[in-house]
């Protein structure tokens, strides 16, 4: 009977709009929306945490839609106008609540569960050879997040049956997760308001940094919330009295008052860096993290061509090894750089098109001039950067004429970067060998301390 019962609360309710909306409204922004997700390693189908905690990041507009959703199911009795036959049964008020809202609960948790899903097969049919546990409770509380906000809904449209409720709920749910948003664009997300207040929203912020993942401390604060929240919920589902709606009240102020006890009090404490996935895993003089270990075979066959030529063209001075930078990084901030170390990032978009003789180039590039500005999907670093490394390694490779390093686009700034690139270049040859060398030499200081006076000691400019 339950079991018939609970398939008419999912065909005929509201429940099912909540299931379908929550994986088709989630893969329609990622998917119409071109974000920093698609143009980096940390894609939201690259590896699993960054899968986990994007899937996360869409509920600060799933959230509030799913408890309006919640809200509007809570509405039904009173739309029907059988409130009070209802309340006369001799049938228990939370037998009579159970079977919507666990049809709401599975509609909602199900349609989370299609979204993580559709991520999980992308991750595992990908290259990523990096496999662990961790992102799953990350997801599991986003699920929780959303059965807790529907519940909620339900709630309190039970205890307040107007129309205007629903809508309601929605600006105030949206309100709270802009709130309390965190920004990524530090070395770690941080909110706007103290971050333990900021970890009672069920959205994180969006992945930046791929070897970044949640403490635990992040995921017990936020489960004990959430299940105030859904214990508050079902509680006012079933109230009938003022004074039940009002103890109604006590599991979500208990639930935030010990979250607030757990959940970590800084953004270092909430995003910690994953030691397994940022693991050394090296073949010769070419490390880089387990997460991207998939990339390593690659990197290792051009990257010792690229110390060779390296070592010939600055000596004593040139880099002994190649390693991935795992050191975070603010958006904006400078690379980090190394004496005896050629430090690569895989966010830099130049380096994830290379591959071959132009990964080797790439290398080259950046071993005798290493970028001051960032590259990523987030930063458009510099252009000139981008010709003066050009100039650096076609000479290195003894090259007749210049070869850029990335395509040349067709605009006026575009082509006049290239043009005095061409100049230089022209300037360089020129000059006699030992001259040259000691050009190539004294530009790489200049770019090694973020001069920006290679090109001008390229082309032999030493007034400047």
């Amino acid at each position: 009977m339950n079991g018939r019962v609970l398939g008419t609360e999912l065909k005929r309710s509201a429940a099912p709009v909540a299931g379908v909306l929550v994986p088709v409204g989630a893969l329609a922004f990622i998917y119409l929306m071109s974000g920093s997700w698609w143009q980096s390693s940390e894609g939201w189908t690259a590896q699993w945490t960054s899968m986990a905690l994007l899937t996360r990041t869409v509920l600060y507009y799933l959230w509030p839609i799913v408890v309006g959703i919640g809200a509007l199911q809570g509405l039904r009795d009173s739309r029907s106008r059988m409130t009070e036959l209802l309340s006369t049964t001799p049938r228990p008020a939370w037998r009579r609540a159970l079977l919507p809202a666990g049809a709401t609960a599975l509609a909602v948790a199900s349609g989370f569960g299609l979204l993580v899903l559709w991520g999980a097969v992308q991750v595992a049919l990908g290259d990523t050879t990096y496999t662990h546990p961790g992102w799953v409770p990350i997801s599991l509380v986003g699920t929780l997040a959303l059965v807790a906000g529907a519940l909620f809904g339900m709630g309190v449209a039970r205890a307040l049956p107007s129309v205007l409720t629903p809508p309601a709920l929605v600006v105030a749910c949206l309100a709270a997760t802009i709130l309390l948003q965190q920004n990524a664009d530090g070395k770690r997300p941080t909110g706007f308001v103290p971050n333990r207040l900021s970890l009672l929203s069920p959205a994180l912020a969006e992945p930046r940094e791929v070897l970044l993942t949640l403490s635990g401390s992040v995921h017990v604060g936020q489960t004990l919330w959430l299940l105030g929240l859904l214990a508050t919920g079902f509680a006012l589902l079933i109230a009938a009295s003022h004074r039940a709606r009002l103890l109604a009240l006590a599991p979500v102020l208990a639930g935030a008052a010990l979250a607030l006890l757990v959940l970590p009090a800084d953004a270092r404490s909430t995003y910690v860096i994953d030691k397994d996935a940022a693991a050394r895993v090296c073949d010769g003089k070419v490390c880089v993290t387990r997460t991207h270990r998939s990339l390593l075979p690659a990197l290792a066959s051009q990257g010792e061509e690229a110390l060779r030529v390296l070592r010939d063209v600055l000596g004593d001075r040139a880099p002994a090894a190649i390693h991935e930078d795992t050191a975070l990084r603010a958006i904006g901030d400078s690379p980090h750089r190394s004496a005896d170390t050629l430090l690569v990032d895989f966010e830099d978009p130049l380096l994830q098109r290379a591959t071959g003789d132009h990964l080797t180039r790439y290398l080259i590039g950046q071993g005798l001039a290493p970028n001051c500005n960032p590259r990523s999907g987030r930063e458009s670093g510099s252009l000139e950067e981008t010709a003066f490394q050009s100039v650096t390694v076609s000479w290195a490779l003894g090259d007749r004429d210049l070869e850029p390093l990335e395509k040349k686009a067709d605009d006026r700034y575009s082509r006049a970067t290239w043009q005095r690139a061409e100049t230089v270049w022209k300037q360089l040859a020129a000059a006699t060998p030992a001259d040259q060398r000691a050009r190539i030499a004294a530009a790489h200081e200049e770019a090694v301390s973020c001069t920006y006076e290679g090109m001008n000691v390229l082309a032999g400019d030493t007034a400047r």
